[in-house]
């Protein structure tokens, strides 16, 4: 009789290492800030005609704030670098 597969660990993952604070805090803030961009560019408007009504006026928010995160997710526009080097400076003065 063979062993139960075991599950693999996710230690060696990216999203298993811990993630230093101000770096999370620096990557939250460029999110924010093209979350931002993304909503001044018209993205999430409601369409005139076969629009999705109320429930897609709730929920285009959730969708831009998302969009945003996976944008930093894939590296961003150097935004969270720049801010997580000035915290890092600060917090060693």
């Amino acid at each position: 009789m063979t062993a139960p597969i075991q599950p693999v660990s996710a230690q060696g993952s990216p999203s298993a290492r811990p993630i230093d604070p101000l770096r999370e805090v620096a990557r939250d803030l460029e999110a924010s800030f093209l979350a931002e961009m993304l909503k001044y560019s018209g993205l999430g408007k409601s369409r005139q005609s076969f629009g999705g009504g109320a429930g897609e006026d709730q929920f285009t928010s959730l969708l831009i704030d998302e969009q945003a995160r996976a944008m930093v997710d894939a590296g961003g526009i150097g935004l969270a670098e720049s801010i997580f080097q000035s915290l890092k400076e600060k917090a060693h003065e």
